[in-house]
């Protein structure tokens, strides 16, 4: 055991879509891109889909910020089911019981409030419809954009919720390539910072189902950005009314957009403590 690090973790998941959450509140983080892989391995680490880093803010009113690592050790921007996890983690140990929590991702603090339930309810900000800033190489803004995937061309609508989502129309999510065709579009020359792709099938106008590739993580059981996407482009395509049941593979969720683009979008959805643990890095 000589000259490994016992790493104290939090094992959560939101829906399926599962972390390993490490509190770095009194101590520096210092993982590595390597260690990050190997603790998020599944056969040799804890397995998760993302690790979150909880640690220090400085912003009066923000409990905490955080960041995100993927499966292969990069670093994502936004992650709804990991932010919900974070509240989740953060109001069991504050003083008070707080119902209502700021957290801060790369700056930018989010809104949660605690419901009675116990499900998290987020202000998951305003969608991004600038190609340029999901970014992606599109020429203009559209509602819906062609886009050439090998032999085949789709039509799809593309937002950023904090992180790059392209949104595919598909009657059947569950028969839809989604691991062949999620990959080619993690890498698709259009997205210059790669990007997630949901697959979408309109149920009513308040209900959708779905499936999401990550990018950097493969496909989860749930996606809360992929959720907000989804509803986004669907009100965009006016299918969709202001408040609709999404579901995943994991579970349902409750997105709310009133349709102007100023507004946030509002997620709902549950968080769950797992269990707590020590690993030798």
């Amino acid at each position: 055991m000589t000259g490994l690090m016992q790493l104290t973790f939090h094992k959560m998941h939101g829906l399926g879509n599962d972390f390993v959450l490490l509190d770095c509140l009194q101590e520096a983080f210092s993982l590595t891109a390597e260690q990050i892989r190997f603790v998020a391995d599944r056969r040799f680490g804890v397995g998760c889909d993302q690790v979150l880093v909880i640690e220090h803010s400085v912003t009066p009113g923000v409990a905490a910020s955080y960041r995100i690592f993927n499966q292969d050790g990069s670093a994502a921007e936004h992650c709804g089911n990991g932010v919900r996890c974070v509240a989740k983690y953060l109001n069991e140990r504050l003083d008070g019981n707080p119902e209502k929590i700021k957290v801060e991702i790369a700056s930018h603090p989010y809104e949660l409030l605690i419901e009675d339930s116990g499900a998290v309810r987020v202000d998951m900000g305003s969608p991004i419809f600038e190609p340029a800033r999901i970014p992606s190489m599109f020429p203009r803004r559209q509602t819906a954009y062609d886009l050439t995937v090998g032999d085949d061309t789709f039509s799809v609508g593309a937002v950023s919720m904090g992180n790059p989502h392209v949104v595919f129309p598909v009657d059947k999510p569950q028969k839809f390539p989604v691991e062949e065709i999620g990959q080619a579009l993690q890498e698709h020359e259009c997205f210059p910072k790669q990007v997630n792709a949901g697959f979408m099938n309109i149920e009513r106008r308040d209900s959708i189902s779905l499936r999401v590739w990550e990018r950097g993580a493969g496909e989860t059981l749930a996606c809360g950005t992929g959720a907000c996407a989804a509803v986004v482009v669907g009100r965009l395509w006016e299918r969709l009314d202001d408040s609709v049941e999404v579901h995943l593979t994991g579970g349902n969720l409750r997105i709310e957009w009133s349709g102007n683009e100023n507004d946030s979008v509002w997620m709902t959805g549950e968080a769950t403590y797992v269990f707590e643990g020590k690993i030798s890095i």
